[in-house]
C-alpha cells in the first residue's frame, strides 16, 4: 500500500475509534443497572434460601423489565423449586427457573414479564425463596452469591443481564452460559391458544368472543346445592381470579369455573401459570377445597370409552381420605358415578404448593408428561392417554364441608394459558414464547382451528 494512502486511512481510523468509544461510553450511561441483595434466611444451612433483591436503574434511559435477567449462583446440582413471597412489582410479574452451568454448577434466573424501569428508579423489594424438591435441609454458605446479610447493600456475586448483555455484577469463575436472545412468539403446526386474561370481569363481551365461558349452570363437581357464580371471577391486574367461599351450607356455597367454549384440544402442549393458595382469603381455615388446570371431554355415559381428563389438583387441606395438602396430576379413561368406579392412573406429592407455578402437560405419542416449574412431574400413558377433542378448565371447588358458621372464601388465581397444537413444547421454551408474546404485546390469540 502507498504510504499516503496507509496515512489518510489511518488519519480517518482514529476519529471513528474515538467516535465508536464514545459510543459505546454513552450506551453504558444511558444504560446502568444496580442490583442490591439481602437475605432473611441468613444461616449456612437452611430450608430455605431466601435472597431479597432490590434493582436500580442508575442511567438515563426507560429499561423494560422483561429485557433484565438476575441470576444468583449455587454450589450444589439438587433439583430446586422457586417461588416469589412478595414483589412490589407484582409476583405475577416474576419469573424464575434454575438453569445449569458448564462447570457442574446452577444458578437461579429471575425475570419478569412486564413492566418498565424509568431513570433514578427502583424495583424496591423482589422478596424471593427457593428449596430443595425433597424439602431437605441445604448448605447455602458455599454459594457463589450468597452473602449472610441482612439488611440491603451493593452485592456484585448476583449478576443482571439486560437484553443478553452482562450489566451489572461479576459471574463465577468457571463459565458463564452464552447470552439467550429474546425469542419470537412461534406458531405451533397446528395453531396456538395464548391469553394472559386481560378482561375487565366476567361480564367482559372479549370473552365470549375469544372462546370462555363462565360457568353458572348447576351440577357437579362439589357440593350438592352449591352455586356457580359468575361474579365470584374477576380479572384484577390481569389475572384470572376464581373466589369460592362457603358459610358451611350447600346453599351457601359458591363454586367457580372458566372453560374453553370450543372442544378443540387433544394432542400438544398444555401450560398455565397458576397461583394455589393454603390459607382462605377470609374467614376461618380448614374446607376441603380443590384448585384446578385441567382439559376434560364430558361423560356421555357410565364408563364413556370416549371419556378423556388430564388433571392438576391442589388440595391445600386434604380430602378423599388425605389428611393435609396435597398435590394430584390425574390421567382418566372414564368412570362410572354410581355406584362409584373409576379407571385412572395418578401420581401425587404430599407437601405445600402454594404460591405461583408453572404447569405444563405435553401430550404426544402415546404418552402424557405433567412439569411443575420445568421439573418432570409425572409420566402417564397406556388406556389413559385422550382420544377425543378436549376443553380447557380452570376452576375452585369444595370437596365436602366442615360446617361451622362464618363465611370462608378461597382464592385461586392463574397469570396466562398457552396451549400449541400437536408440538411439544419444553417448560422452558413455553415461558420464552410467553415473554414473546408479552414483548410484542399481544394479550391474545387463538389459531387452533376447530373441529
Amino acid at each position: 500500500m502507498p504510504r499516503p494512502i496507509a496515512k489518510i486511512i489511518i488519519a480517518l481510523a482514529i476519529p471513528l475509534a474515538l467516535v465508536a468509544s464514545t459510543l459505546v461510553a454513552n450506551a453504558a450511561t444511558a444504560e446502568a443497572v444496580r442490583l442490591q441483595y439481602r437475605t432473611s434466611s441468613p444461616g449456612a444451612t437452611t430450608a430455605q434460601a431466601e435472597p431479597w433483591f432490590q434493582l436500580f436503574n442508575d442511567g438515563t434511559t426507560t429499561i423494560p423489565l422483561n429485557q433484565v435477567k438476575i441470576r444468583y449462583y449455587l454450589t450444589g446440582t439438587e433439583s430446586y423449586r422457586f417461588a416469589c413471597s412478595w414483589a412490589v412489582v407484582g409476583c405475577s410479574t416474576v419469573t424464575g427457573r434454575f438453569a445449569p452451568l458448564p462447570d457442574g454448577r446452577q444458578y437461579l434466573e429471575v425475570g419478569f414479564t412486564s413492566g418498565t424501569l424509568a431513570p433514578g428508579a427502583g424495583t424496591r423489594d423482589l422478596q424471593l425463596r427457593f428449596y430443595r424438591a425433597d424439602w431437605q435441609n441445604f448448605t447455602q454458605s458455599d454459594d457463589y452469591s450468597y452473602g449472610p446479610q441482612t439488611s440491603y447493600s451493593d452485592w456484585s456475586k448476583v449478576t443482571v443481564h439486560v437484553d443478553g448483555r452482562l450489566a451489572w455484577g461479576t459471574p463465577p469463575t468457571g463459565g458463564e452460559p452464552s447470552p439467550t436472545p429474546t425469542p419470537s412468539p412461534t406458531p405451533g403446526p397446528g395453531g396456538v391458544l395464548f391469553d394472559d386474561f386481560s378482561y375487565t370481569g366476567s361480564s367482559d363481551p372479549r370473552l365470549a368472543e375469544r372462546g370462555w365461558t363462565v360457568r353458572s349452570s348447576p351440577g357437579g363437581p362439589g357440593v350438592p346445592g352449591a352455586t356457580w357464580s359468575p361474579s365470584a371471577v374477576s380479572f384484577p391486574g390481569g389475572l384470572l381470579t376464581l373466589d369460592s367461599s362457603t358459610d358451611g351450607t350447600g346453599s351457601g356455597t359458591v363454586q367457580t369455573e372458566m372453560s374453553t367454549t370450543a372442544r378443540k384440544f387433544r394432542e400438544g402442549t398444555y401450560a398455565a401459570r397458576v397461583r394455589f393458595s393454603d390459607a382462605p382469603v377470609t374467614g376461618p381455615d380448614g374446607e376441603h377445597v380443590v384448585q384446578t388446570f385441567f382439559t376434560i371431554t364430558p361423560l356421555a355415559a357410565p364408563m364413556d370409552p370416549d371419556y378423556g381428563e388430564l388433571d392438576f389438583e391442589y388440595l391445600p387441606n386434604g380430602g378423599w381420605g388425605e389428611p393435609g395438602n396435597i398435590l394430584y396430576t390425574t390421567s382418566w379413561e372414564t368412570y362410572r358415578p354410581d355406584p362409584w368406579e373409576a379407571v385412572n392412573t395418578h401420581t401425587a406429592e404430599r407437601t405445600s404448593f402454594a404460591g405461583w407455578h408453572d404447569l405444563v402437560i405435553q401430550v404426544s405419542g402415546g404418552r402424557i408428561k405433567y412439569y411443575v416449574d420445568g421439573r418432570l412431574f409425572a409420566d402417564h400413558g397406556d388406556i389413559y392417554y385422550p382420544e377425543t377433542p378436549m376443553w380447557i378448565m380452570f376452576n375452585q371447588w369444595f370437596i365436602d364441608l366442615q360446617g361451622g358458621s362464618g363465611k370462608r372464601s378461597y382464592r385461586q388465581q392463574a397469570d396466562w394459558v398457552y396451549h400449541s397444537k400437536n408440538e411439544v413444547v419444553s417448560p422452558a421454551d413455553v415461558l420464552g414464547r410467553v415473554a414473546a408474546f408479552r414483548a410484542a404485546g399481544t394479550s391474545f390469540r387463538d389459531t387452533v382451528p376447530n373441529p
